[in-house]
């Protein structure tokens, strides 16, 4: 399960947990339904999801990639070819041997599903055609969609109430269904039985990730702009009126702004930017947007969310309810929470944000699919972290600023070229080390044993350095990760000087455009006032050019 989330840290100083793999661990008892389930089912299951109208459906996948469903079957939603309901699991026979990439539900409720392979599969409501199979018949049974999806690849799927949307690895969105308020993005309100693809202004445009309120859509492309249609009489499109809109349109405000993710509730919008600001737009008379009161905005507004960087926005077209996670590993909700209208984003004792859902949310649903991945074993991977540092069970002592640090050298030989050669005819059991310091080279040799670092910004440049001179270029890519992480105007102009001296350019580019973001505070701290002279020369041309200094 790939993921490029931090799992913890903090303002500059504090220790960034960077990693381009981590497993997520959840408790699937949270949901109610769930309860119909024993102890031994519930171990099982590997991926899940929770919907329809008062949350009394699921369908989940067990270690054995095996699909299950349960509960109420409204309209057929279950994909059993009845309208049974079943308070017991009964396994999804006719999608044996498919693996689940990603999934959504509407409002009838109706799935899309796409799998591993990138096919797409819906049953359940449809008198909408938002199966996309072009007829209005309830689906009793999963459909392979494949009009105009037969040479694409599937890696996203997204669902409103009665429409469905689809993103493919060559970056282009298909949509289908229900389209009263140009929700399908076609230039009309005629419905679309059939996958269309959602031209216009992302016609050219590489998009990289979707999301459907109730009646709208959203598209993240490539540059970090967001492109809305559909439905916005509350102002969740974000474009400053109330008017529906029948084919993409670009949100101006957020001009500048660099979008990454975009989520949607019933009628409003949030986004994360790349530098873990948080934007919400639209219907607030639960306080969803976390503005501090309940009036709907149609413009994009600053959610404040304590002062820590914020890596995940969570809403669900269904409720009305918004969640966050930060850097430093805390989660907030607000919006409607248990009936309650939260009116300011508030810290729950909640270690993922899908818990907001399954204890907050009205109804008890699920904002995305579940993964859930087993803790009573450990790979092989879990062995050698444990091993890191161990001196019962090392064979090499390095010895750095006085201290030790204790590794295997099979690992190292294995896991870096450098110690390749280094300890090939190398019989010591003690190396001294003195070009680098003992938190930057215990991190490089953890990082060896973990695929991991952990630190804060400012030793994350040392280790920018060692990575380089070593030429492990994944290190180097986690590096600028966790400097971009922990970037704030303190730091900035000495992360920015840190990434030119390493030819950085990503990360160069990156700091530059948070320093012009932020040009005010930045220009007033130490780091500005001490800036190197051509460093300094470039940086004032360089923001002349972009503009940074017209009135």
């Amino acid at each position: 399960m790939e993921e490029e989330l931090p799992l913890f840290c903090g303002d500059s100083g504090k220790p960034v947990q960077a990693t381009l793999s981590s497993l997520k661990m959840l408790d699937v008892g949270k949901w109610p339904i769930f309860s119909l389930c024993s102890e031994e089912e519930l171990q099982l299951i590997r991926q899940a999801c929770v919907f329809g109208s008062a949350g009394n459906e699921v369908l989940y996948t067990t270690v054995n990639d095996e699909i299950f469903v349960l509960g109420t079957n409204c309209c057929g939603c279950l994909g059993l070819g009845d309208v049974q309901s079943t308070i017991e699991p009964r396994r999804l026979d006719s999608l044996s041997g498919k693996k689940i990439a990603c999934l959504s539900y509407g409002s009838g409720p109706h799935i899309v599903l796409a799998t591993t392979e990138g096919e797409v599969f819906t049953w359940g409501h449809n008198a909408y055609s938002q199966l996309g199979n072009g007829t209005t018949n309830h689906g009793l049974v999963p459909c392979h969609i494949s009009t105009n999806l037969s040479n694409k690849q599937v890696i996203e799927v997204a669902c409103g109430s009665y429409h469905s949307l689809v993103l493919t690895s060559d970056g282009e969105v298909f949509a289908w269904g229900y389209n009263n308020s140009g929700q399908v993005g076609s230039g009309s309100t005629v419905n679309q039985p059939i996958p269309r693809r959602v031209t216009g202004c992302l016609q050219n445009k590489v998009v990289v990730t979707i999301a459907c309120g109730q009646m709208c859509c959203m598209a993240v492309v490539d540059s970090g702009e967001v492109y809305v249609w559909g439905y916005n009489g509350n102002g969740q499109l974000g474009l400053g009126n109330s008017g529906n809109q029948p084919t993409p349109c670009r949100v101006a405000a957020l001009q500048g702004i660099r979008v990454q993710r975009v989520a949607c509730g019933y009628a409003h919008t949030l986004v994360l930017t790349d530098e873990g600001q948080v934007y919400a737009w639209g219907a607030n008379s639960y306080g969803q947007l976390g503005t501090g009161n309940k009036s709907n905005q149609s413009y994009p507004t600053p959610v404040t969310v304590e002062k820590d960087r914020i890596i995940e926005i969570a809403a669900c077209h269904s409720t009305h309810t918004s969640a966050a996670k930060t850097q430093g590993g805390h989660v907030y909700m607000w919006g409607q929470c248990r009936g309650q209208s939260v009116i300011l984003p508030h810290l729950t004792h909640f270690s993922c944000t899908d818990d907001v859902f399954a204890c907050f949310a009205t109804p008890a649903v699920t904002w995305r699919l579940l993964s859930v991945e087993p803790d009573d074993h450990l790979t092989v991977a879990e062995s050698l972290k444990r091993e890191f540092d161990n001196p019962n069970t090392a064979d090499l002592k390095f010895l750095v600023d006085g201290k030790y640090i204790y590794a295997h050298k099979v690992l190292l030989k294995i896991r870096c070229e450098h110690f390749r050669s280094s300890l090939e005819d190398n019989e010591d059991d003690i190396v001294e080390m003195s070009e680098f310091s003992y938190p930057v080279y215990r991190a490089f040799l953890e990082y060896l044993y973990t695929d991991s670092i952990s630190l804060s910004p400012e030793e994350a440049v040392g280790l920018l350095d060692l990575a380089t001179f070593y030429r492990e270029n994944r290190l180097k890519k986690l590096c600028q990760q966790t400097i971009k992480q922990g970037i704030c105007e303190e730091n900035a102009i000495a992360l920015l000087s840190a990434a030119v001296k390493y030819d950085a350019q990503d990360l160069e580019e990156f700091c530059f455009r948070f320093c012009i973001n932020h040009l005010t505070v930045v220009t007033q701290t130490s780091g500005f006032a001490e800036m190197d002279h051509d460093l300094l020369k470039n940086f004032i041309s360089k923001a002349s050019r972009v503009g940074a200094f017209k009135n």
